[in-house]
């Protein structure tokens, strides 16, 4: 029989998967609202956020959820190359096959002749790895309106991504998502852990242990995986040992403790 604590680790592994998608009231209004723009004649569509606030998963979502209903193609890792951008995208939506270095001019040629009454979506994460040309020349592709664009940002502390000026004139839409709520972040845990079937170890997360959580990893949802998965897998390990009696009714601060040391949240 498999260890509660090993299936409940495997929960919190770092991936993308729509699959593994929470439903939380607020994100779900945000994302909702992403959706139907996608029907709107909006040139870009902007997702932002610190690392580790879902805007991977958001994409990933996306993607799974239109991807029987319209023309949508999902760049997980950029294509930093601009040649191989452009073919890569030739290939993909207009099933165009270039050996050759393939330039703007060139694409926007195939773009317009290929054009179809419901554009194509392009869902491009990690967007900020462009360089600053090819970022220009996307948004010159969306202005055609023959290709939709959604991309994904980080936010930084030092300039609101917002503010910059090819942003106001050709983006259309925003949206930003942020970390969770210590009310939110319980509700996250908890689901992320019934939806696997690991009831015993979801009660285990009583609102004073989730605060403690909370105070590490201020609800960024990337933080909290890395947390949890070493929290079940020092559990795992005790378990294996037997050195140790193990409780499914709370956890001791002092195992949070251990595995916010491990993953350099707390520093030791």
């Amino acid at each position: 029989m498999d260890s509660i604590f090993a299936k409940s680790k495997n929960v919190f592994l770092d991936t993308v998967n729509a699959k593994d998608y929470i439903q939380l009231d607020r994100v779900s209004t945000i994302y909702k609202s992403l959706k139907d723009s996608i029907s709107k004649p909006l040139k870009m569509v902007l997702l932002f956020g610190k690392p580790g606030t879902g805007k991977s998963m958001f994409l990933s979502k996306l993607y799974d959820d239109l991807a029987q209903e319209c023309d949508i193609y999902l760049y997980e890792t950029p294509i930093l190359d601009e040649t191989e951008f452009y073919k890569v995208l030739a290939q993909d939506i207009f099933n165009i096959r270039y050996n050759d270095t393939l330039n703007l001019t060139q694409f926007m040629k195939i773009v317009k002749e290929r054009a179809v009454e419901k554009a194509p979506i392009v869902l491009l994460d990690e967007a900020q790895l462009y360089s600053e040309v090819l970022m220009e020349k996307i948004r010159l592709l969306s202005d055609t309106r023959c290709i939709k664009f959604v991309i994904t940002l980080h936010k930084t502390e030092k300039e609101d991504l917002i503010a910059k000026e090819h942003f106001q004139t050709r983006i259309w839409e925003t949206f930003e998502l942020e970390n969770a709520s210590k009310a939110e972040l319980k509700i996250y845990i908890q689901k992320k852990l019934m939806k696997a079937n690991c009831f015993d170890t979801a009660n285990m997360f009583h609102t004073k242990t989730v605060n403690n959580i909370y105070k590490l990893t201020q609800g960024n949802y990337r933080d909290t995986n890395k947390l949890l998965y070493t929290l079940f897998d020092i559990y795992h390990t005790y378990e294996q040992s037997n050195h140790y009696p193990l409780s499914t009714t709370h956890i001791p601060n002092k195992f949070v403790e251990m595995a916010a040391i491990h993953t350099g949240l707390i520093n030791a």
